[in-house]
């Protein structure tokens, strides 16, 4: 029997609230199935089962917030017997609420937060108390392409009923899980900082010329020429790319690349897009259009919350030249890219205008040093200089 415990989704995350059960006693699973959703301090969570069998019970009621590491469901493997009859029930539930004054009048009924009958359709967790952050009725909110409910949708019904508002409760929760986060990276890991200036016109100019030869929908953004380049290279860094847990260091195979991006509202989340280095800069522009509608909707997959190994912060235009990120445990690293500048470079003795980035290494010192940030910041380079080979 195999038990189902409440993953790790942050590096400071202590425990997750339960907020629907995908699956019911009896239904078979396989890896990669989404199971559950648990609502974090930064998203909700699609999380996933590891193993093929069938849910022999579930453990946990919807509502209930669970820590880290508990036992939330069992999982019967492939050819073992049933240990006991399959329970419908959750064994554990819910606090119950605080009883509270005798209502003077009778109260109202509440709304259906649902879609009418008839026109089933599924919102997200975070949808859903966006909806109830801004005084949005979710039945008259129309569904994405996809037929879900998402912040996106939830926020642009608010805007035609009234002009929106930040939410101070889901900002604070947010900066409370990143800052958890950074003093712990702070405190524990000894940093060092390696940088360097590139050119990238090359990578421009290449990447001008390509898109003119394609159509609208299927043209590449720098971004993916920069992810490219950077998993291409930190391919050859073992040494950056791992997690340091339990006092040991260990290299990954892959390069689970996690991508900075800006949440609506403000606030940072860094989903994984795995195994960056084996994707095409067509596969990567799929990954980064999917993630990031993702996240905006608030539906995120536990894999590419906990199987990061190092993560890209791109500052993107507008923004300063120079970032020195602080790493994300148990990540031993973090690439800091600033903005895109024209500045005067040397050519062959002569100085002449170029567009150029400036790339900084936050690495751990416990695993590497600047000599080996620097090997690999060199073969970046070296890899935006010759764009037609990404």
């Amino acid at each position: 029997m195999i038990e189902f415990r409440m993953p790790s989704l942050g590096a400071d995350m202590e425990a997750g609230t339960l907020v629907e059960w995908l699956k019911k006693p009896g239904d078979v699973v396989k890896r990669g199935d989404i199971i559950a959703v648990v609502e974090t301090q930064k998203s909700a969570i699609e999380i996933e089962v590891f193993t093929k069998g069938v849910i022999e019970s579930l453990l946990v009621e919807p509502g209930t917030e669970v820590p880290v590491g508990a036992v939330m469901a069992t999982i019967r493997e492939e050819g073992e017997a049933a240990g006991r009859e399959v329970s419908q029930e959750p064994k554990i539930k819910p606090p119950e609420p605080e009883p509270g004054p005798e209502p003077t009048a009778p109260a109202r009924p509440a709304k259906p937060v649902s879609a009418p009958p008839h026109a089933p359709t599924r919102i997200t967790p975070a949808a859903r108390r966006r909806a109830a952050e801004l005084s949005v009725d979710l039945l008259k909110v129309s569904p994405g392409p996809d037929g879900i409910i998402g912040i996106d949708q939830v926020e642009a019904a608010s805007r035609q009923e009234k002009p929106s508002r930040t939410s101070g409760i889901l900002l604070h929760e947010m900066r409370k899980a990143i800052g958890a986060a950074m003093a712990r990276s702070h405190r524990e890991i000894p940093h060092y900082y390696v940088g360097t200036t590139i050119n990238v016109s090359p990578v421009l100019v290449w990447l001008e010329q390509e898109n003119a030869k394609r159509p609208v929908s299927d043209r590449l953004l720098y971004a993916a020429c920069l992810i490219r380049a950077v998993a291409r290279a930190l391919a050859k860094a073992p040494e950056l790319n791992g997690r340091f847990i339990d006092d040991r260091f260990e290299a990954s195979e892959h390069v689970n690349l996690g991508i900075a991006v800006a949440m609506r509202g403000g606030g940072l989340i860094a989903p994984a897009l795995l195994a960056a280095e084996e994707l095409d800069l067509n596969a990567i522009m799929e990954r980064i259009r999917d993630i990031v509608a993702r996240v905006r909707g608030g539906r995120l997959r536990s894999s590419e919350m906990t199987d990061g190994t190092v993560t890209l912060s791109n500052l993107g235009e507008n923004t300063a030249d120079t970032v020195l990120p602080l790493i994300y445990p148990p990540q031993v690293a973090i690439i800091g890219c600033g903005q895109i500048a024209e500045r005067p470079w040397v050519v062959d003795g002569k100085i002449v205008p170029a567009k150029v980035m400036t790339v900084a290494v936050g690495g751990d010192h416990r695993v590497s040093d600047g000599r080996r940030a620097a090997l690999f910041l060199n073969h970046l380079e070296d890899l935006l200089r010759t764009p037609g080979s990404l």
